[in-house]
């Protein structure tokens, strides 16, 4: 039973994050983070690192994983929840122009449409 949450370092980023804990908590889950932006190496980013750790200890995490460069974000968010059995995806979202999701696409409806567990969206807002 797993809670996982999709990072990036930005505003939506830490809020998904914030939220991801809270749902962890409330559910008695545990945690997995997919750290979105490619990294060199495995170094958890020092802003996630933070975060990390005010987790409360009734909460586990697992290792943290890294989407690769040559894997879509969209793709590798389902991915990672079918491969830690999510039961609950949580992501950051940030306001589009309709102009903007017509020619780009959206990264949120395709998780919302492709995730096998239920996706919590978080704006940057979320406390």
């Amino acid at each position: 039973m797993t809670v996982l949450v999709a990072y990036n370092e930005s505003p939506q980023g830490e809020a998904a994050m914030r939220a991801a804990v809270t749902e962890a908590v409330r559910r008695r889950q545990g945690l997995a983070v997919l750290v979105l932006t490619p990294q060199v190496g495995v170094n958890v980013p020092a802003a996630l690192a933070h975060l990390l750790d005010t987790v409360p200890g009734t909460v586990t995490v697992a290792p943290i994983t890294f989407r690769s460069e040559l894997s879509d974000v969209a793709d590798a968010i389902v991915d990672q929840a079918e491969a830690v059995a999510a039961d609950l995806v949580v992501i950051g979202s940030r306001k589009h122009s309709t102009v903007g999701k017509f020619l780009v696409g959206s990264t949120t409806q395709r998780v919302l449409l492709d995730s096998p567990a239920p996706v919590l969206v978080v704006k940057a807002g979320y406390a």
